[in-house]
């Protein structure tokens, strides 16, 4: 399957054009990597009910597509939801924009262009598809332990956006190199990080649909804020483009420094979450449709 990762490898972060946001490219390489998620998944398919000598429903259970768990679904959403407890105040509450995420208009705006529709669905379902339908039914099907499966097999995951480094070179080539790398080391980080959370939950649950969900969330959400004040005025998510100065005043607040007393209620929801997501990371993933019971094999 290593080629496979490399041809997706290279459609969907090595291809030479400059700017990567430009609609053209995006097309371009959604195209490509639909393809190459297609011929991977079949590929695995294959493998499970030939040399696995598995049947294709339990092929399909293993690559998470059946049989779709509303449940499950839920349950990690909301676990990932506890965990960004402080951004989501931050966003919704701090900054008023509670009442633009429940608009039509405002996801109409966010997935009517192409680079929102690369963050939140061509990027999660083809990522996910890849990097956890694929390559860990391969795991399993090799006896891999759960634990290695969890911390190492996201490594590609992580490997897979160091391009950052590559597009960032060719966009900002008077930056210094060492800024270049350690930016580069830190997206690394923070994927990898999040490859083992989407990891577990796909062990857990068995659900691919959760962690695509779970995937679109955090891409929406960014990395929460650990420093500073709470400000007014910055959005959660992708900017939504305005179309008249109205739209502005549905969609974001005025401009302004809050009291500190916003700034310590958000620390304290953001600890309160992350304690909310500790407590209940085992409970909210228990699944009998789980792929694993993580003290041995697979199911």
């Amino acid at each position: 399957m290593a080629p496979i990762w490399l041809k997706y490898l290279k459609n969907y972060y090595l291809r030479d054009e400059v700017n990567r946001d430009a609609p053209s490219v995006i097309r371009a390489r959604i195209r490509q990597v639909t393809a190459t998620c297609v011929l991977a998944s079949l590929a695995t398919v294959y493998l499970i009910t030939n040399h696995g000598k598995a049947t294709l429903l339990e092929a399909l259970r293993l690559l998470g597509w059946w049989p779709i768990k509303p449940l499950e679904i839920f349950r990690c959403n909301l676990l990932t939801a506890i965990l960004f407890a402080g951004p989501l105040f931050e966003a919704g509450i701090c900054e008023g924009n509670w009442r633009s995420w429940i608009k039509r208009d405002t996801w109409a705006e966010v997935l009517g262009s192409w680079i929102g529709w690369r963050n939140q669905v061509a990027g999660p379902v083809t990522e996910e598809v890849l990097f956890r339908s694929v390559i860990i039914p391969l795991h399993l099907l090799a006896k891999i332990t759960p634990k290695y499966i969890v911390f190492v097999s996201p490594l590609y995951f992580g490997i897979a956006h160091v391009h950052h480094f590559y597009e960032f070179r060719l966009t900002h080539p008077h930056t210094p190199i060492t800024p270049s790398i350690i930016r580069s080391l830190f997206q690394f980080g923070y994927t990898t990080i999040f490859g083992w959370y989407a990891s577990f939950l796909y062990l857990r649950s068995g659900s691919l649909i959760a962690v695509i969900i779970v995937h679109s969330f955090c891409n929406w959400c960014g990395l929460p804020r650990l420093w500073g004040r709470v400000e007014a005025g910055e959005p959660l998510g992708p900017p939504i483009p305005s179309r008249a100065k109205e739209d502005v005043d549905k969609f974001q607040v005025a401009q302004g420094r809050l009291s500190i007393s916003w700034t310590v209620v958000y620390y304290v929801i953001l600890v309160a979450g992350a304690a909310g997501f500790y407590n209940r990371l085992w409970p909210l993933t228990e699944s009998p449709q789980a792929l694993v019971d993580f003290l041995g094999k697979a199911k």
